[in-house]
């Protein structure tokens, strides 16, 4: 397979995130299975669940990421975050990059999932490229509001080049 380009927000987006050797990390919406791939080679002993609704963004993220998911590092699942059942009983980190989920629908259930799974001082990733900059106030009081109703501490963090937000939930 001819190697695939990891668009640079997405790295600025997991240098963030800090994932370390043994985290236990659920990726949200993982599509074409960039942010897998790099969470992914980060990880030692630590392991990330990849979900997404789409059939062809599960597939894309497997073939990506064959040698990952051969290893046990990387299990892929079709599923949306309202009816998951995390295999992993204690999350270090949570990952989603453009899912809207949180920010465009109300969503106490998804968020006290995260809040039962996510270990004391584990946070929560979301990111948003900000390709329409008039989006970007909303975006973040809806997910920050989301994130603390659901007993998260948050912090915003924001890349000029490329235009990325981050909301970040502490528990």
């Amino acid at each position: 397979m001819a190697q695939q380009t990891i668009p640079p927000r997405l790295r600025w987006a997991v240098d963030v995130m800090d994932v370390q050797p043994n985290d236990q990390v659920l990726e949200i919406g993982c599509g074409p299975g960039a942010g897998a791939e790099l969470i992914c080679a980060k990880l030692e002993t630590g392991k990330l669940f990849a979900i997404d609704r789409s059939e062809s963004g599960v597939d894309r993220t497997k073939r990506r990421n064959a040698k990952h998911v051969e290893s046990g590092r990387l299990t892929v699942r079709q599923i949306d975050l309202a009816t998951l059942r995390v295999p992993v009983k204690r999350l270090t980190k949570v990952f989603a990059f453009n899912v809207n989920l949180f920010w465009v629908r109300e969503c106490p259930e998804e968020i006290a999932l995260l809040h039962e799974r996510v270990v004391p001082g584990g946070t929560v990733h979301l990111y948003y490229e900000a390709t329409r900059p008039e989006l970007v106030p909303n975006i973040v009081t809806k997910a920050s509001k989301a994130l603390v109703d659901g007993g998260f501490r948050v912090s915003i963090v924001e890349n000029k080049a490329p235009a990325v937000i981050g909301i970040i939930g502490r528990r």
